[in-house]
């Protein structure tokens, strides 16, 4: 599997995973611009996407369907402007070419969102965000997988420090919100096994949370289990606008304040 996640946060959500002669499009949220120079850089066409998976209704996620008007689009609610709809029901695998793909329903303020898994046959990628918590009956379809996207959206201190109305700030750290940082390293502390060769933090909040502070704390809590631990293990945390590759063949991302190894000797 080759991937990468275009934009991830509150302005514009957008990743692409590609395999073998198969290319799934996750969200479609941002600007058509930006989008289109996301593909663009990856050498993706439009044409060339085999499907488009929707995790909720959020504008952030689907302000772009129409430009997939003419793909296979699934979602586990109805959509307006797709002429290849398909309705996914949670834990109910379907296939997309050679991929197995099971939606996971999670907690938000969007009704039917779903997270999902992806499978090949030889690789496992999990890709959840926008859920105030995670099921723990989850836990043993996401533990060892090879590629993890994982919400880690907002530090609590700065959360409710920040200027944002008080209903807001209620509405995001509610079980129907978003994983803070010490959720999401709860969760990768249960589900990383030496299995697990990238991890990228996503929908990382701009206002209420820092890239670096979302690293610190997953890293502290993934070193608990530092003898578990793939010796090539990479932790990445996702800017909003950023374009950031994963998967085979990009083991030796370039390390920066945003990016660390966790699997050490």
């Amino acid at each position: 599997m080759r991937f990468a996640l275009c934009c991830s946060g509150s302005k514009g959500n957008s990743f692409v995973l590609q395999d073998d002669e198969c290319t799934l499009v996750i969200d479609c949220g941002s600007t058509r611009r930006h989008l289109e120079l996301s593909y663009q850089k990856l050498n993706i066409k439009l044409d060339d996407v085999d499907a488009c998976l929707i995790t909720h209704h959020h504008v952030d996620h689907i302000s772009q369907i129409k430009m997939f008007k003419n793909t296979e689009v699934y979602s586990a609610s109805p959509l307006d402007d797709c002429f290849l709809f398909h309705l996914v029901k949670p834990f109910e695998t379907f296939q997309v070419k050679h991929l197995t793909i099971t939606p996971l329903p999670l907690s938000h303020d969007a009704e039917n969102t779903v997270g999902y898994v992806i499978e090949n046959g030889l690789e496992k990628l999990v890709y959840i965000t926008d859920t105030g918590y995670l099921n723990e009956s989850y836990y043993e379809k996401l533990t060892g997988a090879d590629y993890i996207i994982l919400e880690s959206n907002h530090d609590i201190k700065m959360l409710m420090e920040s200027k944002r109305p008080h209903f807001v700030k209620q509405r995001i750290f509610s079980d129907s919100g978003h994983l803070c940082n010490e959720n999401c390293a709860e969760i990768l502390e249960k589900i990383v096994t030496e299995n697990t060769k990238q991890i990228f933090l996503a929908h990382i909040s701009e206002e209420a949370n820092t890239r670096q502070r979302a690293l610190e704390v997953n890293t502290e809590a993934l070193m608990k289990k530092k003898n578990c631990l793939n010796t090539d293990l990479i932790l990445i945390a996702a800017g909003q606008f950023e374009l950031v590759q994963g998967g085979e063949g990009n083991e030796k991302i370039s390390r920066s304040s945003n990016c660390c190894s966790l699997g050490l000797e």
